[in-house]
């Protein structure tokens, strides 16, 4: 564990140079000078660790657990061990403080084995994020800590039953009331909600229904078992079933000030930032799901006959398995480069909403092809596709919309081309 976590330490934040950490000379290359897309050693170390995980703990159960609907605590507690959570935790509290980049290497990997289990996993790093960015050093040790002491996850209350995208609609209510808050609302489609030990949560503290999101917002963190706090049942979903999602009721609960996340006003743009770090990950994860269901196209493909030969031979199907490559390899690219962004300490959301929606609707029709090359069997549960069509739907939900996701690069598109012409 010890030597994993130096390997992990020492992967990855620096500056990222590009992809590399030890990029060969252009002259060595044979060209000019340019993006180097090569892996560093300790990233190629942590993918091939990551891979072995994947295969030999999550593809043999991924089914079972898709069928059950239970939470994959073994697994968790696995990664856990391996290092594979808690990725972003600084330093100074004994993270490792990973890049978003190479946290994309190991969420494609995991998603490959089954994306239910990654955003088990994926969660609670969407629930830590808003305390990294915006936590002081006391809540960063006490709870980013809690989480590096034992497998424990955290989750990020944001979405209701009448606010989703639309966050400027969220209802939940903080009042203060001396050196406390009194929170008041319900949360919905909450990842990890019921197994989280604590919470990220956006509640409304100005009660003036015109103020702007930028101020009517604050971010707090709430633990698990305060009173007051009632997560509801288990929802029965479409796909990812392994994740954990229900809503969950805070009535009259008691937050103490010191658990608010800067100060009064600051949670939208903490709820936003947010998103930058951790949609390269979503996207990340439909990558994942779109390289297993092309390997498990082709190989079906290259072993079902018809008309003497191979189905791998007929055009009508080779095109679609070139389309499904062309599709996986250029998200994966659009999420590395989403990452590396941020990883400059640059704002990303253009090139992360990019990402995410291109991702997300890639992984969509990959998972739809793939249904068709495996035919009738593809309808079956018998074989894997069908799980994996299922499982692809979230991510065009998810995170952001793929809808909101375009509303947000056109945005990006017209203050930019309004600001050249100013």
């Amino acid at each position: 564990m010890a030597a994993l976590s130096q390997l992990l330490r020492t992967a990855l934040r620096p500056s990222m140079r590009a992809l590399s950490s030890k990029a060969a000379p252009a002259a060595e290359l044979g060209a000019a000078p340019g993006p180097n897309f090569a892996l560093s050693d300790e990233q190629q170390e942590i993918v091939d660790m990551t891979k072995k995980f994947v295969r030999e703990e999550i593809i043999p159960v991924a089914a079972q657990y898709d069928k059950t609907g239970e939470y994959p605590w073994p697994i968790i507690k696995k990664a856990w061990e391996l290092g594979l959570m808690n990725n972003h935790v600084p330093v100074d509290i004994g993270g490792t403080d990973m890049s978003i980049l190479t946290a994309c290497l190991i969420a494609e990997e995991l998603a490959y084995g089954c994306t239910g289990i990654k955003t088990a996993i994926e969660a609670s790093g969407l629930g830590q994020t808003p305390v990294i960015i915006a936590g002081n050093a006391e809540q960063k040790k006490k709870y980013l800590g809690r989480l590096l002491e034992e497998p424990l996850v955290a989750a990020y209350c944001v979405t209701e039953p009448g606010a989703g995208s639309d966050v400027n609609g969220v209802k939940t209510r903080a009042e203060k009331k001396g050196d406390e808050y009194i929170l008041n609302g319900q949360k919905m489609w909450i990842t990890n909600g019921g197994v989280a030990n604590w919470y990220f949560v956006l509640a409304r503290t100005n009660p003036d229904p015109k103020a702007p999101a930028s101020k009517a917002f604050t971010g707090f963190i709430v633990d698990r078992d305060t009173p007051g706090v009632t997560p509801g049942r288990k929802e029965q979903n479409m796909g990812q079933r392994a994740s954990d999602t229900r809503g969950i009721t805070f009535e009259d609960v008691r937050v103490p000030k010191e658990n608010v996340l800067i100060g009064e006003g600051a949670g939208f743009k903490i709820a936003m930032g947010t998103f930058d770090k951790t949609r390269p990950p979503v996207a990340a994860g439909a990558v994942g799901l779109g390289q297993r269901c092309l390997d498990e196209a082709l190989k079906y493909a290259l072993e079902r006959k018809t008309f003497g030969v191979p189905i791998a031979a007929h055009q009508a199907v080779s095109f679609m398995l070139a389309d499904m490559a062309i599709g996986v390899e250029t998200a994966r690219l659009m999420t590395l480069k989403s990452a590396w962004e941020v990883d400059q300490g640059r704002r990303n959301s253009y090139y992360a909403s990019i990402a995410k929606c291109w991702a997300a609707d890639m992984a969509n029709k990959v998972a739809s092809d793939a249904v068709q090359i495996f035919g009738g069997n593809g309808f079956n549960t018998e074989y894997p596709v069908e799980k994996l069509m299922r499982d692809a739907k979230i991510y065009q939900i998810y995170e952001g919309t793929s809808q909101i996701q375009r509303l947000i690069i056109s945005r990006s598109m017209i203050d930019s081309a309004k600001g050249k012409a100013l």
